[in-house]
């Protein structure tokens, strides 16, 4: 039947006209419980012709007998509905009207009910043969497709979308044989002719038992410790590992094939979109004279192309450094003559200079960026660190005093946060003066508080990327250290909408998300580059945590006015009593350098936690 219906949408036209005859035999046998005398024939066949009918007629009228749509799909029997519920009322209509003429067999009951009870069973008859021939179809295509056996993790919207793509796409590289899922409720779950076959916990049996060969990963907002977790076992498994977007980052809601991507370290860090207040943002920035220190650098360059974006009135871009300066003008205006006034090299370190910078410009926003934040240099050279990083902050806070700035935003770090290196204690030490300047100065003063950012020059990536093209080892302090981390262009976004929203004094710190196991992002460049890769542990160096923390034991924190950014209150110290903490601070600095041995941890033996030398070899395939 299925066949005969497939070749041509009139056949289905038939069809449906039969649904009624066969919907007004099932109520009229019901109605009259099989009996055949005193039963008004005429009124009942007289139905059934009109239903036919109007079925006919509205059916070709909404084109749905003209291929309108697939047959089977969602969208043939929503509209296959509205069809029905027209026919049922129309007929209804003129069942009425015919009562109303008494034409019919004298003494027995006219059955009204019929108009009621024969649409309910109609639809069933009309939907039998459609269904059938999709599952047929589905069973076809299955049984044509070569794509990889793939599992999906995560059997919500997303998952079901990306089952019914590799359902429907018989070119798809990749065919679905089953869900993992960690709801327990969904145990029992089929989607899409597919069933749950797991949990996390149960996922590498069922790659071996069901012989998987990729793993697609479709759950919205996955955590690193999840993407981390699957990617280890796809890694031991030997198979690929794919994932796609959540569908509210797709555009129009639909996922396509195209969608369906290899991992990358941004999934690893699970970072999360981010919610900007343009309105609030382009109320301090639009049109104001706006300043930048360290603009040249890996987050000054990136917000000073994020605020060209809210048309400042002037963005002046200072830093030392000539090539970063070159880098940062090209990058955001497309020419690099460096021969334009709002382009300025000065060492912050120079009060004199940044007093004539700022009264030639007169800048009513800073974002203060320019630092030194090498953790290992500075303990080895810790006056440089307090020159640059508390006395040029210091001369960067006066001028901006000096000259009427109206909001001024220090960049910090989460090494400020109980500090234990001389890049921790300096920056906190600008924290420190910024919240002074906030409670003793006109304007508004604030700093703004995060991790590290991938991407950034001598980041993480970078180091680990330039070892891998060299052939290793990739060199990694401790099997458990982690880190926060951030791409630069969100950190920057937030540092806008955090100046936007920080009152006098406060810090702002901004939601790092979970922190990441460096080992892991290790072994995930290792694994994707193809190489046999080399992992050394070298040991935690001078003034390094294990783990780093966003809020020291001390901060008193305030109530949030954006979901990714918390309000801490810093203790105000005047610039005399920061200056009485240098001797101290530089010489602690000096005596744990001193007491390390001063050996370059690039030199000295890996080290784990007994002591013992280790190092630890990763294959594409293969990792131990």
């Amino acid at each position: 039947m299925t066949d005969l219906l497939n070749r041509t949408k009139w056949g289905f036209l038939l069809w449906d006209c039969l649904s009624w005859l066969l919907a007004t035999t099932v109520a009229f046998a019901g109605y009259y419980r099989g009996l055949v005398y005193g039963i008004p024939f005429s009124p009942i066949l007289a139905y059934a012709v009109i239903a036919c009918f109007l079925q006919a007629v509205v059916g070709t009228y909404s084109k749905m007998y003209l291929g309108r749509w697939r047959t089977g799909s969602f969208d043939e029997v929503t509209g296959l509905g509205f069809n029905w519920a027209v026919v049922a009322c129309l007929a209804g209509l003129a069942y009425l009207g015919l009562s109303m003429t008494g034409r019919y067999e004298p003494g027995a009951p006219f059955p009204y009910a019929l108009a009621v009870v024969a649409p309910l069973s109609a639809p069933v008859f009309m939907l039998l043969p459609r269904l059938m021939l999709r599952s047929r179809r589905q069973r076809e295509r299955q049984a044509r497709s070569q794509g990889k056996r793939a599992l999906i993790y995560g059997a919500g919207d997303s998952g079901a979308q990306v089952a019914r793509l590799l359902r429907t796409h018989t070119d798809s590289p990749y065919r679905a044989i089953g869900f993992i899922d960690d709801d327990p409720r969904k145990a029992s779950l089929v989607l899409e002719g597919q069933r749950v076959l797991g949990n996390g916990t149960t996922l590498s049996d069922v790659i071996r038992d069901k012989e998987v060969e990729a793993v697609i990963l479709a759950v919205t907002l996955a955590t690193p410790t999840l993407v981390s977790s699957i990617e280890a076992t796809t890694r031991k498994a030997g198979i690929e590992m794919k994932i796609v977007p959540a569908i509210r980052d797709i555009f129009g809601g639909r996922l396509s094939l195209t969608d369906v991507r290899d991992i990358d370290v941004n999934d690893l860090l699970g970072r999360r979109q981010i919610e900007t207040n343009i309105g609030q943002v382009s109320s301090y920035v639009k049109n104001k004279r706006v300043l930048v220190t360290g603009g040249g650098g890996s987050i000054g360059s990136e917000l000073v192309r994020q605020l060209h974006n809210f048309g400042p009135e002037r963005l002046v871009i200072v830093d030392r450094d000539e090539g970063g300066l070159h880098a940062t003008q090209l990058k955001v205006y497309g020419k690099a003559l460096l021969d334009t006034p709002d382009v300025v090299l000065v060492d912050i370190r120079d009060p004199q200079a940044l007093d004539v910078i700022f009264g030639e410009h007169r800048p009513e926003v800073v974002f203060h960026a320019a630092a030194l934040k090498h953790l290992p240099l500075l303990e080895q050279y810790p006056e440089e660190g307090w020159k640059t990083n508390v006395i040029g902050t210091r001369n960067v806070l006066e001028a901006a005093d000096r000259y009427g700035v109206e909001t001024f935003v220090n960049i910090s770090t989460d090494k400020a946060a109980d500090p234990s290196s001389i890049l921790g204690k300096t920056k906190r030490c600008a924290e420190y003066l910024t919240a002074w300047y906030g409670q003793n100065r006109p304007g508004r003063y604030i700093s703004v508080r995060f991790g590290n950012v991938l991407g950034s020059r001598g980041s993480m990536l970078h180091t680990f990327t330039q070892q891998i093209e060299k052939g290793g080892p990739i060199t990694v302090t401790d099997p458990e250290v982690t880190r926060f981390f951030m791409t630069i262009p969100e950190a920057c976004e937030l540092v806008i909408q955090a100046g936007a929203i920080g009152n006098d004094g406060e810090v702002m710190v901004l939601d790092m998300g979970e922190p990441v196991k460096i080992q892991d992002v290790a072994k995930y460049l290792a694994h994707r580059s193809g190489k046999k890769i080399e992992i050394v542990f070298t040991g935690l160096r001078p003034g390094e945590k294990m783990h780093e923390v966003l809020f020291d034991h001390g901060d008193e924190t305030q109530p949030r006015t954006h979901p990714m950014i918390s309000h801490v209150m810093v203790e105000p110290r005047s610039p005399e009593k920061v200056d009485a903490m240098h001797d101290e601070l530089v010489a602690s600095a000096k005596n744990a350098h001193h007491h390390s041995g001063a050996t370059p941890a690039s030199h000295r033996p890996a080290q784990t936690a007994a002591g013992l030398q280790t190092t630890e070899t990763l294959s594409p395939k293969v990792v131990s």
